[in-house]
C-alpha cells in the first residue's frame, strides 16, 4: 500500500472515474475534481466502501484558472503533498470543418487547451516547491492526424501533447516527471456514440493500462501501446485521398 496523493481533474465520468477505482485499489489517496459535485460525492463513497483510500472532493471547472490554482493550494495543504497530478478533463464533439458549433468548438479549446494548461501552470510551483512530483497530461490517438469531423478535437490533442513536450524540455533535470497518454477508443461515454470504434477496449482494462503507465512514469504512451503504437505514426504517413475517406 502507499500514502500518495492523485489530484484529478474530469473525475465524474469516464476515464476520470475509471482511473479513481484504480487508483483506489493500489492504495493511493485521491482528491477527486469536476463540475459536478454529486457525482464526485457518489464516486467517493463508492470508493470509501472498497478501499481504505482518503478521499477529498471538490468541485471545480478547469476553465477557470483561479479557481484551478485555489483548489490545487487547498488539496496540497489538505494532504500535505501532491504527488501525481493528473490534468484528464475533456469534452469531444464531433463535427465537419464549416458546419460546426462555434459554442462546441470554443467550448472544446476551453476545456480540452487551457483546462489542462491552466492545471499544469498552477501544479508546476506547489510540485517545485516539493522537489518531487508528477504531472500527468491526457491527449489522445486523434492527435496524431486531423481526421474527417473531428479536426478540432484532434487539434486540441496535438496542441496538449505539443504542450506537455515543451514542459518536458523545461523540466529536464528537475526532480519532476512529466507524462503524456494517448488513449485510442476505450469504452467511455465521449466515444460510444462514435459510428466506428476500432480496437476498442472496456473502461476498466483501458483505465489499468493508464494507471500502469503513469506508475511507470513514462514520458510518452499510446494506450493501449498495441496496435496504436504503430498505427497512430502510420496515420501521419497516409496520403490525404485515403484520409478523405475515413468516417
Amino acid at each position: 500500500m502507499t500514502n500518495k496523493t492523485v489530484f484529478l481533474t474530469g473525475a465524474s465520468s469516464g476515464l476520470g472515474k475509471g482511473m479513481a477505482r484504480e487508483f483506489a485499489q493500489r492504495g493511493y489517496d485521491l482528491v477527486l475534481t469536476a463540475r459536478r459535485l454529486e457525482l464526485l460525492e457518489a464516486l467517493a463513497e463508492e470508493l470509501r466502501q472498497n478501499s481504505d483510500a482518503r478521499i477529498l472532493v471538490k468541485a471545480l471547472d478547469v476553465c477557470d484558472g483561479a479557481a484551478v490554482a485555489q483548489v490545487l493550494a487547498e488539496a496540497q495543504q489538505e494532504f500535505g503533498q501532491l504527488d501525481i497530478v493528473i490534468a484528464n478533463a475533456g469534452i469531444g464533439v464531433t463535427g465537419r470543418a464549416g458546419q460546426s458549433s462555434m459554442q462546441d468548438i470554443e467550448r472544446m479549446i476551453d476545456v480540452n487547451v487551457k483546462g489542462l494548461i491552466a492545471t499544469v501552470e498552477a501544479s508546476l510551483p506547489i510540485l517545485r516547491t516539493q522537489k518531487s512530483g508528477q504531472i500527468v497530461g491526457i491527449s489522445s490517438v486523434a492527435g496524431s492526424r486531423g481526421l474527417p469531423g473531428g479536426g478540432v478535437y484532434g487539434a486540441t490533442k496535438a496542441a496538449v501533447t505539443n504542450y506537455l513536450e515543451a514542459v518536458q524540455a523545461e523540466t529536464q533535470g528537475e526532480s519532476l516527471d512529466v507524462t503524456i497518454l494517448a488513449p485510442g477508443y476505450i469504452d467511455t461515454p465521449i466515444n460510444q456514440g462514435a459510428k466506428s470504434r476500432p480496437f476498442v477496449i472496456s473502461a476498466e482494462a483501458g483505465c489499468k493500462k493508464l494507471v500502469d503507465a503513469i506508475e511507470k512514469r513514462k514520458r510518452f504512451a499510446f494506450v493501449p501501446g498495441w496496435p496504436w503504437s504503430l498505427l497512430a505514426p502510420l496515420l501521419r504517413r497516409l496520403p490525404t485521398s485515403v484520409i478523405a475517406k475515413m468516417t
